[in-house]
Formats: structure tokens, sequence, C-alpha cells
């Protein structure tokens, strides 16, 4: 084990580090309280959540899996896609990443058009 202190903001943290061999699952380690002279984080304002009204029959929810926009959507109500099949693509961190149905099925909805703003979570599109 090595003891170093690392300074971080101004605040000064003593850390433990252990080496563990290959394929060796490492020790639990009990977290460090935070010193009393940290300052404490500023909580950013939560979104305003956006309803989305999956249609009833729907038994697949497809979920945006991070904030971005929307490139291109490739489905439209009615067509039926197979599993791994691109729905849309969006682009996060400039970087395109492709939705992909979970399952196959038959679109249901598609609550998302070509330059909406999406957030972590939100519905795109339905599967029934």
């Amino acid at each position: 084990m090595k003891r170093y202190s690392v300074t971080v903001n101004g605040v000064v943290y003593d850390v433990v580090v252990e080496e563990v061999a290959a394929g060796a699952a490492p020790a639990p380690v009990a977290a460090a309280p935070a010193p009393a002279a940290a300052p404490a984080p500023v909580a950013a304002p939560a979104p305003a959540a956006k309803p989305a009204a999956p249609a009833a029959d729907a038994k697949c929810s497809v979920a945006a899996p991070m904030p971005g926009n929307i490139l291109a959507v490739n489905v439209k109500v009615g067509d039926k896609v197979e599993k791994g099949a691109v729905l849309c693509i969006l682009e996060a961190m400039k970087m395109e990443n492709e939705v992909m149905a979970p399952e196959a099925g038959t679109v249901t909805s598609v609550t998302v058009s070509k330059g909406s703003t999406v957030q972590a979570g939100d519905v795109l599109v339905t599967l029934a």
C-alpha cells in the first residue's frame, strides 16, 4: 500500500493506493469523509420533464441514451423493424450514434423528428 497526499481545489486529501495482482479482486474500501473545509457543490435545477405519451399497445419504448440532437429518423409509424435495425441517428458530443431497435416489432409512434433536441431518457420510438 502506498499513501499519497492529493490537493484538489486547494483541499488536501490523504489517499491510500493498493496494488492488486492481475485477476485478483480489489479489497473493499471505506469511503473517506469529505473534509469540513470543502465547498458544498451547487446543484443545478432539474430540467423540466417532457411527458412522453407512448401508444397504449406499445410493448417497448426506445429512449435516448444521452442528450443530443436528432440527425435522422429512419422509421415511420407502421414500419416493421428487426432487432438491431437503426431507428434514428443521435448526435452527441460531435459523434453520430445509431439508436437501434432492442427487439423486432412494429413502430407504433415516433416522438421525435430531424433536428429535435432530446435529453437522456426521452422516448424516441415505441414498438409493439
